[in-house]
């Protein structure tokens, strides 16, 4: 049972050797040239002129919502589909009720106006 696991840790083992290995590179070869801007705080150009705590517009979380609904959508839907077969009418129904959540969500986001851009 656990040779069936030997290539995931082989490939886990090979990647953090390999991202270890190009970071080392990378610090050791890298151009070390520090000045006043890339050692700022910020590098955009001019100094921040407002609180980091300021509130935001309420659409920028609207947005959030409405990209987190499609991608769960899409990340459950391929696999339920692939055992659709064997998991039967119960999950036909558990699929049709979280359809119907997400379906929810998605209204509220069209009329909150998530969907009108300017």
């Amino acid at each position: 049972m656990l040779e069936n696991y030997l290539p995931v840790l082989v490939f886990i083992v090979v990647s953090v050797l390999m991202g270890s290995m190009m970071i080392m590179a990378g610090s050791i070869l890298g151009p070390r040239r520090p000045d006043d801007e890339k050692l700022s705080p910020y590098e955009c150009g001019f100094e921040p002129f407002e609180d980091a705590r300021m509130k935001f517009d309420v659409r920028y979380y609207l947005v959030a919502i409405l990209f987190i609904i499609f991608d769960l959508e899409i990340a459950f839907m391929f696999p339920w589909a692939v055992v659709l077969d064997q998991i039967g009418i119960f999950g036909l129904l558990a699929m049709l009720v979280f359809l119907g959540v997400l379906t929810i969500g998605f209204i509220y986001e069209w009329r909150k106006g998530a969907m009108e851009w300017e």
